[in-house]
């Protein structure tokens, strides 16, 4: 079923606004573009124009996008997604007050994957409920803490689950990592497991609240968020949507 043309709206200038107000436009292009999971190909063909193009404003070979260019950007995702059954769409209407560039990458697993897998893969150290590792993980969320801390309402929070609960929560440009955890433990709404990055101890108060929650929180010591978002991506079963960074 297709979403109302005012919340369709509503998110194409949610999108539009974020790319034309960019400091590099280049990377939010492409971080929507990989959000909607779609090539350079197909939605240089919904745009009736070159990949080339495409490929040029992406690399930042050419400069800034108008804002006739990044309408036709933003309007051309959104027939893509609706071809597909408006997933993503669907996705971002739950989730309208949480503010789109604090979206790093928001995915599904086809497959569970295993929380000990994912530490793994991003060079984990578990600080709180190292027991619970061996559950079982159906996608996860990558937040920007600052921009979320700085755009976010209390109820805003309950909304970057995606499709499920069943999920971890990451969490890039940490310092402490305590005001993730005391929003998780405030939030009716709680992940299967919460990593964050940026950091290499994470607050007392924050572990405390981790191990009374029964959550497993990991501190992942890769040295860039491009190299976390990268990691993540390539875990067995997952179905990516990926975002700003990838």
């Amino acid at each position: 079923m297709s979403l109302p043309r005012a919340l369709k709206e509503t998110i194409a200038g949610r999108i539009a606004g974020e790319i034309i107000l960019s400091n590099e436009p280049s990377i939010t292009l492409r971080k929507w573009r990989d959000l909607f999971q779609t090539s350079q190909v197909k939605l240089a063909d919904k745009m009736k124009v070159s990949p080339s193009v495409i490929s040029d404003y992406e690399a930042g070979r050419r400069r800034s996008p108008g804002t006739q260019f990044v309408r036709r950007f933003v309007e051309a995702l959104i027939e893509i997604d609706e071809d597909n059954g408006s997933r993503l769409l669907r996705e971002l209407s739950h989730m309208s007050g949480v503010p789109m560039s604090a979206i790093i990458d928001l995915r599904e697993f086809s497959l569970p994957v295993l929380g000990d897998d994912i530490v793994k893969a991003v060079k984990g150290k578990t600080v709180a409920c190292p027991e619970l590792l061996s559950r079982e993980i159906y996608g996860l969320t990558v937040i920007d803490s600052i921009d979320a801390i700085l755009g976010m309402s209390g109820s805003d929070f309950m909304q970057i689950f995606g499709t499920t609960t069943e999920r971890a929560l990451v969490f890039t440009r940490v310092s402490r990592g305590r005001s993730p955890m005391v929003a998780i433990r405030v939030s009716p709404l709680k992940p299967k497991m919460v990593i964050m990055h940026g950091t290499m101890k994470v607050d007392k108060l924050g572990m405390r609240l981790a191990e009374i929650e029964q959550i497993p929180l990991v501190i992942s010591r890769m040295d860039r968020t491009e190299d976390l978002v990268a990691a993540l991506k390539k875990l067995h079963g997952s179905v990516s949507r990926q975002g700003k960074l990838g």
